[in-house]
């Protein structure tokens, strides 16, 4: 909310986590008879999720008449596309990686399976990648990856199996190796050795900032982008610093209508406008104000795209595949996760 300091609102999520736990689904927005959307998101996207919410709801006021209020429900995005599975009546769902929406629309049927194809971009409005948070003056010397399998260094990173955020984290250690070795084993030895520096595995990305920037647990936090500059903005940089590794992984957080939702509610027109104003440039540019990356960079503040680190990016696609493999490879039951977490 606009009367709210930027340090009230994380600990405003502090609260909320410490009351329902790290998954807990929250929702924003007063209710009332005006049309309403649900949103189902993952965790780092509640700052950003407010603004976009209120100027979709001015243009479509503007432009229809039509008042409409969008809710925003917010955790670890596997956990979030669980309670879409289980029935919660989400319009859309704007999750952090494309698995999760395959999985609803495999168990539901509510989301047909070609659902990337429909919107623009592969249905990625914005990108982002992966980033080290530090403490301030960096005391244990992190510069890359290979800093964070050194023994005496604490990572803080949450549960691949509940969170986008997570698996992001866990695909780009195993990247970042997989490009300096050339091998999948030794790729598995070092995603081993930096789990194995992890002390709590929090299930959801704000979990895990919690956990960093406001409890002081650990040396390093391997965060979404946009994550580490909220952690600045809001705890001061005085306090932490951003390292930018030399590789890192694209990540690809998209957006998808819950068909068979939309029908149901006869909200299918507002929610599919909804979706296209995440392609407008006014939308574009808030992307890039929270220091996310949008897929039309000429909409942005040259200021904004100025913030964000240039660095050489890969695809986990192009290492590893199509996302049924990506998925199955490495967070499904028995997959690359849970064999290094038995050791």
């Amino acid at each position: 909310m606009a009367s709210e300091s930027r340090p009230f609102r994380l600990r405003s999520v502090v609260a909320a986590l410490v009351i329902g736990g790290a998954g807990l689904l929250t929702l924003s927005g007063a209710v009332s008879a005006q049309t309403q959307l649900l949103n189902v998101s993952y965790d780092p996207t509640r700052e950003l999720y407010r603004e976009i919410n209120q100027a979709f709801a001015d243009e479509w006021k503007a432009q229809t008449g039509e008042a409409v209020n969008v809710r925003a429900s917010h955790g670890g995005s596997g956990a979030q596309a669980r309670t879409v599975i289980d029935g919660i009546d989400a319009d859309v769902v704007t999750l952090g990686i494309p698995s999760d929406i395959d999985a609803i629309a495999k168990a539901t049927k509510k989301i047909p399976t070609d659902w990337r194809s429909r919107l623009p971009n592969n249905s990625l409005p914005y990108t982002s990648t992966v980033v080290f948070l530090v403490r301030k003056g960096n005391p244990k010397g992190i510069k890359d990856w290979d800093d964070l399998v050194k023994p005496g260094i604490q990572v803080i990173t949450p549960n691949p199996k509940t969170s986008a955020g997570g698996r992001w984290n866990f695909l780009a250690a195993w990247g970042y190796s997989h490009a300096k070795d050339g091998s999948a084993d030794k790729a598995k030895e070092f995603v081993t050795a930096l789990y194995r520096n992890v002390p709590v595995l929090d299930t959801g990305a704000r979990g895990s900032t919690v956990t960093f920037a406001q409890r002081a647990l650990g040396d390093v936090l391997p965060a979404w982008e946009n994550e580490a500059f909220l952690v600045l903005d809001e705890f001061g940089r005085d306090k932490f610093e951003i390292v930018v590794p030399t590789l890192s992984i694209l990540a690809e957080p998209p957006v998808a209508l819950v068909d068979a939702n939309v029908d149901a509610k006869g909200t299918r027109k507002v929610a599919e406008g909804y979706l296209k104003f995440l392609y407008s440039d006014k939308a574009q540019a808030i992307f890039a104000k929270h220091h996310y990356r949008p897929s039309k960079a000429e909409a942005a503040k040259p200021e904004d795209l100025a913030a964000l680190p240039n660095l050489k990016l890969f695809t986990i696609e192009s290492l590893q595949g199509n996302w049924d493999d990506i998925q199955k490879n490495n967070f499904d039951s028995g997959g690359l996760f849970d064999q290094i977490s038995k050791r």
